[in-house]
C-alpha cells in the first residue's frame, strides 16, 4: 500500500501575472509547478510501518525556457539533484506536475515514459561509475539510438558516432576503447556525447564537472556552451560551486531545505543577492582581489542544515537566518515573490518576507544562536530508533533495521 505525505506548509508558488506570461510564451520548455518528492521513513521488526517522511523537494515551481541555461545551487542535501531527476521522471514526484515540450512528463509510465526519454537526457555527476566499464565507447553510443530507433542503417550509425566524438573532441579510435582507458575529463566528454546521441532538447548535468580537476573543468563547461549553439541544446546544470555556475548560467536557482529561495538572472543575483541564504552564500566565495576581500560582507551561518525529514515550519531558514523577526518567519512560509525595490527586475524573484527592509537597512543583522538539530537531539537523549534522517529512511527502504531491532 502506498502511502502518501501529509501537506506541508503551503508552497512558493507564483501568482496569476506570472502563470499567464508562462502559458503564453512559446519558448517555454520545461514547466514544473508544485513539484514535491517525499521519502517514506520505515520501522518495523515484522512489518514496516511508514513513521515519517524526508522531504528532499517540498513544493518547486521551475520553468526554462529553450535554449536557455538554468544553473540550480544550494548546499549539499538541498535537494536540487533530487528535483533534477524528478524532471527527468528518474524520481516519481509525490506531487506536482512536469510538463516538457507539451506533455506532463509526471503522468508517463512504463513504455510511454521510455519513448519520451529521447527527449530529455542526464549527464552524471561520477562518468566512471555511470558508463558500463564492459561496454565499448561505441556499444555505449549506440545502445541509446538503438532503443530509440536512430541507429536502423549501420552506414548511417558509423558516421553519427564519428560526429559525435568530434563533437566532444575525442577522436574516432576512441569508440574501440572502454571506460577505463580514459581520463575522468575524457569519460565525462563520453558521457555527454551519449546523452547527445539520441538528439535530446533537455539535458540535466548534475554536478558535471565537480569530480574533475580545475583545469579539465573548464574545458568541459566551455565544450557545453559549444555544444548548446551547435545543437540547440537546453541545459538544467545543478552544481553547488558558484563560478561555475555563474559562468554557464543565463538564470540561477537558489535552493535551501527543499525549496527556491530565490531566482534571477545570472548577473542580476551576482551584483544584487536579496535573500539572506544567498548573501551568505555569496559572502564565501573568495574574491581576489585582497582590498575587496577585507572590506566586503562576511556572513558565517551558524548551527547546522535541518534535518529534511522535520524542516522548520515557517521560512526554513529562519533557525540560521542573521535578520529573522519575531513576527512571520517563525510560523508563515514566504513564497517566491518580485520585490518591490528600485532597479530590481521582475524576473528577480526571492522568498522572503523582510527582504525590502534588509535591503533599505532597515532591518540590522543580529547574533544568532545555534539551534539544536534533530541530529543532536538524539546523540544527547541516546535513541538510536527514533526517526532520521536521509541515510536511516534508505536503511529502512533495503531492509536494515538497526543492531537493537
Amino acid at each position: 500500500m502506498t502511502t502518501t505525505a501529509e501537506p506541508t506548509d503551503a508552497a512558493a508558488t507564483d501568482g496569476p501575472a506570472d502563470d499567464a506570461r508562462a502559458h503564453d510564451d512559446g519558448d517555454l520548455l520545461v514547466d514544473a509547478r508544485g513539484v514535491k518528492v517525499h521519502f517514506p521513513i520505515k520501522r518495523g521488526v515484522v512489518f514496516d510501518k511508514v513513521v515519517g517522511h524526508v522531504y528532499a523537494v517540498d513544493g518547486v515551481d521551475l520553468r526554462i525556457r529553450k535554449g536557455e541555461t538554468y544553473g540550480l545551487v544550494g548546499e549539499s542535501g538541498c535537494g536540487k539533484s533530487t528535483l533534477g531527476k524528478a524532471i527527468l521522471g528518474l524520481e516519481p514526484p509525490t506531487d506536482g506536475s512536469v510538463v516538457i515540450d507539451g506533455t506532463d512528463v509526471a503522468s508517463l509510465k512504463g513504455e510511454e515514459l521510455r519513448k519520451r526519454r529521447k527527449d530529455f537526457q542526464m549527464v552524471f555527476q561520477d562518468p566512471m561509475s555511470s558508463l558500463d566499464p564492459r561496454q565499448s565507447v561505441e556499444s555505449l553510443l549506440v545502445e541509446g539510438m538503438k532503443a530509440h530507433g536512430l541507429a536502423s542503417d549501420d552506414k548511417a550509425t558509423a558516421s553519427r558516432l564519428r560526429e559525435l566524438l568530434k563533437a566532444v573532441g575525442l577522436p574516432a579510435a576512441a569508440l574501440k576503447k572502454y571506460p577505463h582507458e580514459f581520463s575522468g575529463g575524457q569519460r565525462q566528454r563520453i558521457g555527454i556525447a551519449r546523452a547527445l546521441a539520441v538528439e535530446p532538447k533537455l539535458i540535466v548535468a548534475d554536478e558535471p564537472v565537480s569530480a574533475l580537476d580545475v583545469s579539465v573543468q573548464a574545458q568541459v563547461i566551455n565544450l557545453l556552451e559549444d555544444l548548446q549553439d551547435e545543437f540547440e541544446l537546453t541545459y538544467l546544470v545543478v552544481a553547488h560551486d558558484l563560478a561555475v555556475v555563474r559562468h554557464i548560467s543565463d538564470r540561477i536557482g537558489v535552493m535551501y531545505l527543499g525549496g527556491l529561495v530565490e531566482e534571477a538572472g545570472a548577473d542580476d543575483l551576482y551584483a544584487q543577492p536579496l535573500h539572506p541564504y544567498t548573501r551568505a552564500l555569496l559572502s564565501a566565495v573568495p574574491v581576489p582581489d585582497p582590498t575587496r576581500e577585507d572590506e566586503r560582507e562576511q556572513i558565517l551561518l551558524v548551527g547546522d542544515l535541518p534535518s529534511p525529514s522535520k524542516p522548520p515550519p515557517g521560512c526554513r531558514f529562519h533557525t540560521r537566518c542573521p535578520w529573522r523577526q519575531e513576527t512571520r518567519c517563525d510560523d508563515e512560509r514566504p513564497q517566491l515573490r518580485v520585490l518591490e525595490i528600485d532597479g530590481v527586475p521582475s524576473s528577480h524573484r526571492v522568498a522572503c518576507h523582510w527582504a525590502e527592509d534588509i535591503e533599505s537597512g532597515k532591518i540590522q543583522p543580529h547574533h544568532v544562536d545555534p539551534t539544536a538539530t534533530e541530529q543532536d537531539l538524539r546523540e544527547e537523549q541516546d535513541a538510536p530508533h527514533a526517526v532520521g534522517d536521509v541515510e536511516e529512511a534508505v536503511q529502512y527502504q533495503h531492509g536494515g533495521h538497526g543492531a537493537g531491532s
